[in-house]
């Protein structure tokens, strides 16, 4: 097979094309950032701009992925950059080009509707939201959302799995959750709104430079 145009890398010891989750993961993260920020400039100040540009590099970087080579994708290169001294994690590659299909067709969608027809409707920030979705999950879970419908749609055994949740076994005792940990995140959850409610008039009140404040008290 031509390695210019193979989807993955082969590496001793494992007998499918693989790639590296770290690198994903740092890709992902930083495609998340850029999203979030565009879509924020929209909510917030109706600005498009960015999510256009945005829309046209996600769509190159993903139709590279998928048609030509991860290898060669822009995101990929970088999130290699920067995760280059850890220790790489080895998953299937057949999944992940399910997943980034996925991601290429939704920002096909988004090209179109967005770019090329210069709207924006309740489709496209329902995209946005899904992708945003799932990049967070990938990025800061390490959970591929895309890998698991390819699980649910592919009969065969899928091979390494991010964080190996493809083979079924016993969790280890680090794992598990006790019913007091279970309370515990409960209870926080009742001091944060307790907070909210308690506090809210005053946290809403603007901040005050401080060297205002400072000149005001050495004035006295």
């Amino acid at each position: 097979m031509n390695k210019a145009k193979q989807f993955g890398e082969t590496v001793e010891g494992y007998n499918i094309p693989v790639l590296n989750e770290r690198e994903i993961r740092a890709s992902a993260g930083i495609l998340f950032v850029f999203l979030f920020i565009s879509w924020m400039l929209i909510i917030f100040k109706e600005n498009f701009i960015l999510i256009k540009y945005f829309n046209l590099i996600f769509l190159t970087d993903f139709i590279i992925r998928v048609f030509i080579n991860p290898k060669f994708s822009p995101s990929l290169i970088v999130g290699r950059l920067i995760v280059s001294r850890q220790n790489p994690e080895y998953v299937g590659a057949v999944q992940k080009k399910f997943a980034w299909t996925i991601g290429l067709v939704l920002a096909t969608i988004m090209f179109f509707l967005m770019v090329v027809v210069n709207s924006y409707s309740f489709i496209t920030g329902i995209i946005c939201l899904i992708c945003l979705t799932f990049l967070f999950f990938e990025s800061v879970f390490g959970i591929c959302l895309g890998c698991i419908f390819y699980h649910w749609f592919n009969k065969e055994k899928t091979q390494h799995c991010p964080g190996e949740i493809c083979d079924l076994k016993a969790r280890q005792e680090i794992q598990k959750t006790s019913f007091l940990q279970i309370g515990i995140v409960i209870g926080f959850l009742v001091y944060v709104l307790a907070t909210a409610y308690l506090f809210n008039n005053g946290f809403s009140e603007k901040p005050t430079d401080l060297w205002i404040m400072v000149k005001s008290v050495l004035s006295i």
